[in-house]
Order: C-alpha cells, then structure tokens, then sequence
C-alpha cells in the first residue's frame, strides 16, 4: 500500500477547515493541523483536540501575537496602510505570518505540501498560495473547499452528516474572522449592501447610542513610529492593543462598513471591528503631520496605499513590499512623542499631539506676541511663485474659459458716500 502524502492544514476549528480534514482524508491525504493564535481568544486546547477528533495525525498550537505585531501589524501601522482608504487589513496581515508558519511546520514534518480552508471567490486563496510560493516553491497547496466546489450550506450539511461539530449553524450563518488588529464579518444578511447590519454582528463595540455619556481620553507614546506608551507608562505591544480594543470599543470606536474590491474582481460587503487599529492609525497620522515634512508626507500617502494594496492583493514577501519598507523605515526616523485622543460616544478625536523633534513651531505660526515670522519676505516670494502665470497671462491672453462676467449677480447695487 502507498504511504499516504502527508499536508499541513491551517486550521481555525472553524466550519471550512474542520470539513477540510475529513475531506483530504478521504482523498488519501495524513493531515497536520496548525493553529496560530493571533489573539482571537479561542479555546485553544480545544481546538487542538477537534482537530484530532475530526481526523488529523497531529495538530500545533503556535502564539504568533507578538510577531504577529512586531513583524506585520507594526510595519504596515509605519506605512499608514489603510486599504481603499478604510480597512486596516487585519485579516490581511495575519495570512503571510499563517502561511510562513506552515511553510516551517511543513519542514519539520516532511510533509509534501500545505492546505487551507479558503474558498475560490476571496482573497486569502491568494495570500496562502502566493506566500508559500514565495517562500517554499516546493511545497504543493491544497485548497479543498476551493476544489469541492460547495457552499456553506452543503458544508454544514456535510458536517451534519459525519459528526463534525462546527459553531456555524444554518440559522447563523456568519463568517468571522478575528486577530489583534480586528475583527471581520461577512456573510448571511450582510450580503445585501442596503441591509443595516443587525446588532448582533458586533461584539468587540458598543452601540454609540449606548455608550459612556462622558469623553474618555486615551493618550498613546510611540518612538520612531512604534507605540510604546500608553497613558504615560510603557506597555508592552500585545497589552497595549488590547487595551485599545477594550477601551474602544467600550465608547464604540472601531466599526467599519465597507463595500470593498476583492482582488479576483467581486465585489464584498464587509463589516469590521477594529478599535485599536483606528486608534492607533489615527494617533500616528497625527504624529507624522507635526514630525514630517510637506513633501515627505504627501509622497508617503502614495506609498500607504501602494503598500495597503501590497498587502491585500497577497504580496508581502515580495521585492516591492522590501522596498518600501525601506522607504517608511527612514521616515520615522523623527516620529516619535505623544498624542491625545478624545473617545467620545463612537468618535475619535484627537486633540493635542507633541514631539521632540516636531516641525510645528509657535514663534512662525503665531499671529500674537513672540511673531518671528519675516512678514517683508512674501511679497518677493509670491511674485516669483506666479510668474509663470503671469508670463502665460501676458503671452497668451486668457487662461480660463470661465465667462467672468457671469460670476456678478444681474442686480448688483453700488453704494456711494
């Protein structure tokens, strides 16, 4: 008899993943099951045991919150990387660090190739598949729901039919997704974009209406771009993002319905819960507009959104990803001091910030006592910063197409003494 191939599974302990074991079994497939912990506040020990309940010859629990931030989370934090100016990525981010974790539990067993329980209409199809071909050429990915073609409800149904205990039911039908950085959720109701989401989405946030009627103030340290304070005491990254999600989602900070482009060409409704992510992007934005130079700041805006399409679309260990981080690297260089966030009722405010090095400076900017700013030095500059077009209004006669006269009202009244 054959020795049966050996995969390693990224296993949630999910519907899609827990099906997925009896299903490459079945095909002739020993499967490993990985978990990595990523904060999701799972029952881990249980998970490791469904998974061997269900069918596999081994299961790994790993804790990849802290390189989960410090390698993935904290750089795309630097860049600014909000994908189509309103995801924070979270699910996103902690596929590469899945994907290089198989990749490694691959080795070390001898397994010939890995598997995830991704479908063949979303994104993390391809973030699993690119990485480990990035990574591991070598290895072979499986993706069984992808290849068996069925939907959640055939799945539940199959699960039904094999004892497979999974927490999706037909009568709640969420797909939710969960890490440090955030919460996603789709599927069911949600599917309709001009449903409101129904209350019992949410878990990480209060309802705003039900929030605290008193402001809460958050005030966040970072040192080159990096928070590492959080109210004045250094905190370490794990604690002080889940301190974040706790104390924003308590006044309702964090949800984001967005109608998004997945990267196969679909379009998805998502909802998500990211109380710490908004925060803290908001926080070191506002530190990077008194730290950062007008031209730096604008050309980082254009390397944001280049690197939050990076890695949405799949990317990360790509030489353009390495590159960029090389660019962002350098312009935190001074992005270090304080800011103070005002929580109030579902909206986040920020309301002072501070920095050593801060380029905002009062004696140019005020317009009271302590002026210092060369008031006799503009009208040189302003003639030399419009002589190009005074030069073109001059040579080539009128520069729009605007009808001046237009913009007077018909009943114009002059006032005389």
């Amino acid at each position: 008899m054959p020795e049966r191939e050996k995969l390693v599974l990224a296993y949630s302990g999910g519907l899609d993943t827990s099906v997925a074991i009896r299903w490459l079994n079945e095909r002739g497939y020993d499967v490993v099951a990985l978990t990595i912990d990523l904060g999701e506040k799972k029952d881990l020990e249980a998970i490791q045991r469904r998974a061997l309940r269900v069918g596999a010859v081994a299961a790994y629990v790993v804790d990849g919150k802290v390189p989960f931030l410090r390698d993935f989370v904290w750089p795309s934090l630097q860049a600014g990387a909000l994908y189509e100016k309103e995801y924070p990525l979270a699910t996103a981010l902690g596929r590469p660090l899945i994907a290089a974790l198989l990749v490694q539990i691959a080795r070390r067993e001898g397994a010939e190739g890995v598997a995830h329980g991704c479908t063949g209409k979303g994104n993390d199809q391809v973030r699993f598949d690119v990485t480990t071909a990035a990574l591991a050429p070598e290895l072979k990915v499986v993706a069984p729901v992808r290849e068996w073609g069925m939907n959640r409800d055939d799945e539940i149904e199959y699960a039904r039919e094999h004892g497979i205990e999974v927490p999706a039911t037909v009568e709640s039908p969420y797909s939710t997704d969960e890490n440090l950085w955030g919460r996603s959720i789709e599927a069911g109701i949600l599917e309709d974009p001009w449903q409101e989401p129904p209350g019992d989405v949410y878990e990480w946030t209060a309802d705003p209406r039900r929030a605290p009627d008193e402001p809460v103030y958050v005030e966040i340290g970072f040192e080159e771009g990096l928070p590492v304070a959080l109210d004045g005491k250094p905190t370490p990254a794990v604690e002080l993002v889940e301190r974040l999600n706790a104390v924003g989602g308590a006044n309702g900070v964090g949800r984001i319905d967005h109608l998004e482009n997945r990267l196969i060409g679909i379009k998805s409704r998502e909802i998500y819960e990211a109380p710490a992510a908004v925060l803290l992007l908001q926080a070191h934005q506002a530190l990077e507009d008194i730290t950062l130079t007008k031209d730096v700041a604008r050309f980082k805006d254009m390397v944001a959104a280049h690197w939050a399409q990076i890695v949405y679309d799949g990317l990360w260990f790509s030489p353009l990803r390495e590159a960029l981080h090389a660019f962002v690297a350098h312009t935190q260089r001074h992005v270090s001091g304080q800011v103070r966030l005002k929580l109030y009722r579902g909206s986040s405010t920020v309301v002072g910030r501070k920095a050593p090095d801060q380029l905002y400076r009062m004696e140019l900017a005020t317009y009271g006592r302590g002026d210092q700013f060369d008031q006799s030095a503009a009208a040189g500059f302003i003639k030399l910063f419009g002589m190009g077009v005074r030069t073109a209004a001059e040579v080539q006669g009128k520069l729009s197409s605007l009808d001046l006269d237009k913009l007077l009202p018909g009943d114009l009244k002059r006032l005389t003494p």
